[in-house]
């Protein structure tokens, strides 16, 4: 039976009516402790702890961390306010503090799950469904038990008034149930989406009764609860918040976060921008510092805290792809409707003379959006299946793209290379522009080649500039727009751009996020990551068969296929990328030795012993 929008209070009855109703286990589910989403789990049942977790860290102590911008909201899973909610709270890199999901994530594989709100899962072979076995001993803090209930409220609410990916994603839920006291079942459509129980079980979880319903999609500042290791602490919007270790966390003691959660305080200090944030770090204000500005990395640390060894400098090779940084285009203005178009624009970035003259030489330049890593296409010729996945689509992807030999343009690092120029001014002379004096105008509406560059931050600024430069050459204009936080989020949210210099990062493990980047239907939907406005039948295809992908071979051919057509629609103006991952510290905090693929992974780290 589905089970529509949540709507009312008399929707929520009629679901806990249905969540009593019986149901059979299909054949071949049966517990298990973890899920993967090609083969196996790496780890055996009964672990004890993941591998880059030290389960004897110490525990005590404050780290503090610090980032560029504001926060007006307590909420993270909502539309409005999303790019500027309190950090730490449902957070990739600090952790899932204060909330916490049905089964949780190894950093060492691509994505498998083991258990943690729910202690076992029940998949069938066809994965149209799956069930939930919910620990008995889970709580949120304000001890109340995480049931059945609060897992169902959660799918409701949050495909009604969630951001965009929950709405999608759990919007292919036909039906839930309660299975006995602690379980629930979900029945997809179909199975299809090979990834949607992996994603169920990120899902985060609400507690039904301390969760207002009608005000859910607004911004609030009002401490949330949740089930997670830490308490929303000290609120002070925009400069800073704070998260309390909570005594009676019901999880400390599961293999999954063994090692884990290891400080009494977790701190977040806001700056206006990275120079006052830097020169906050040199005082031993706040404790960790990732850094991507290579001038910084090189010059910047001669402070007498690194000389004394009170400040140290690491680095490490992650095993994740490089995904891709770059200049997005957003092709809803008619400006970037011409693929040709915009194949000119990113062959007029000169990564050569950036590199040399504003980075040290320490970059390296995209050209996949998975750089680095067996998904990526660079220099692999198109494999059988590939090609018979675009057979369909026959344009979809250049002859250079298909036969591995693409690469960005490469130029002689003046700045100025007369070549590329010339052969960008070709494309362009082919979509219809044409050298009027200093200007490239349309011949048909007379109409001069112009864009806004959006940008965040000065960093970002100084690379648009020389993008700028370098465009003037062929008589385009590029006007850069460095904006504050606040505002670039909401036109950003709202695709009131022409380009922007964002990033798509890549794991392992790509799927339903993909869609949310690239898929027509998320295309005009505002709050996507579908920066670039993709409308394309053939990356709509290939979506929906990385999803289905039942081997790990078949989904690394077809996610090259994607790559592929990617990179030959001309999207983005590729950038570059780090070898390595590299964190400043202040030695009053330390990390396992160990580093997941992922890198540094936070909520590992723990507060030093005093000697």
């Amino acid at each position: 039976m589905p089970i529509g929008p949540l709507r009312s209070s008399a929707a929520l009855m009629a679901l806990a009516v249905f969540a009593t109703l019986p149901f059979a286990v299909p054949a071949g589910a049966e517990p298990r402790h973890g899920l993967a989403m090609h083969g196996e789990p790496a780890l055996p049942a009964g672990f004890t702890h993941l591998p880059y977790a030290d389960p004897d860290a110490p525990k005590g102590g404050r780290i503090t961390y610090a980032f560029v911008g504001s926060y007006d909201s307590l909420n993270p899973f909502i539309v409005k306010g999303a790019e500027t909610t309190a950090r730490g709270i449902w957070d990739v890199s600090l952790g899932n503090n204060v909330f916490e999901a049905l089964l949780a994530r190894n950093r060492d594989e691509a994505f498998t799950l083991y258990g943690l709100l729910a202690e076992s899962v029940d998949v069938p072979d066809d994965r149209s469904s799956i069930t939930f076995n919910l620990n008995p001993k889970a709580r949120f803090s304000d001890g109340k038990p995480v049931t059945p209930e609060d897992v169902m409220f959660t799918v409701e609410i949050l495909r009604e008034k969630g951001r965009p990916n929950y709405r999608s994603w759990y919007s292919k839920v036909k039906s839930m149930e309660k299975v006995g006291d602690n379980g629930v079942r979900m029945v997809f459509a179909d199975g299809a989406d090979r990834e949607l129980p992996l994603l169920l079980g990120l899902m985060p979880i609400l507690p039904k009764h301390a969760t207002d319903i009608e005000n859910f999609d607004r911004s609030t500042l009002k401490p949330l609860i949740g089930s997670g290791p830490y308490l929303m602490g000290e609120v002070k919007p925009g400069e800073r918040f704070t998260l309390k270790r909570d005594p009676n966390y019901w999880g400390k003691d599961l293999p999954i976060k063994r090692g884990f959660d290891n400080f009494d305080e977790i701190r977040i200090d806001y700056y206006r921008n990275r120079s006052s944030m830097f020169e906050a770090f040199k005082k031993g204000l706040y404790d960790v510092n990732a850094e991507s500005d290579p001038a910084t990395w090189r010059s910047g640390y001669d402070f007498p805290a690194v000389k004394d060894g009170r400040v140290v400098k690491e680095s490490v090779v992650t095993g994740l792809p490089k995904g891709m940084l770059g200049f997005a285009m957003n092709t809803r203005r008619p400006t970037f409707e011409d693929v040709r178009v915009r194949k000119a624009l990113a062959s007029l970035l000169d990564f050569e003379w950036l590199d040399k003259n504003l980075f040290f030489g320490v970059y390296d330049r995209n050209a996949s959006y998975f750089e680095g890593s067996e998904l990526s296409s660079i220099g692999i010729p198109a494999s059988d299946k590939e090609k018979a996945l675009l057979a369909e689509f026959p344009d979809a992807v250049e002859p250079a793209v298909l036969d591995g030999s693409y690469r960005p343009a490469v130029s002689d690092g003046s700045g100025g290379d007369r070549k590329l120029l010339r052969a960008a001014l070709g494309l362009l002379n082919e979509a219809g522009y044409e050298l009027k004096g200093n200007a490239l105008v349309n011949t048909k509406t007379g109409q001069p080649l112009t864009f806004e560059l959006l940008l965040k931050d000065r960093e970002q600024e100084r690379v648009g500039l020389a993008f700028a430069r370098t465009l003037a050459r062929v008589g385009i204009k590029a006007t850069v727009r460095t904006v504050d936080s606040a505002q670039y989020e909401r036109r950003v949210q709202e695709f009131d751009f022409d380009m922007i210099m964002t990033s798509w990062v890549a794991s392992l493990s790509p799927g339903n996020e993909q869609n949310y980047r690239w898929s027509s239907a998320q295309a005009e939907v505002p709050g996507s990551y579908n920066y670039v406005g993709a409308r394309n039948p053939a990356i709509d295809a290939l979506l929906k068969d990385i999803l289905a992908a039942e081997s790990r071979e078949d989904f690394i051919e077809t996610v090259r296929a994607l790559d592929r057509v990617l990179i030959s629609q001309h999207y983005v103006v590729p950038l570059y990328f780090l070898p390595e991952q590299w964190v400043a510290r202040w030695t009053r905090v330390d990390h396992p030795e160990k580093q997941s693929v992922s890198g540094y992974t936070y909520p590992t780290w723990y507060a030093t012993p005093a000697k």
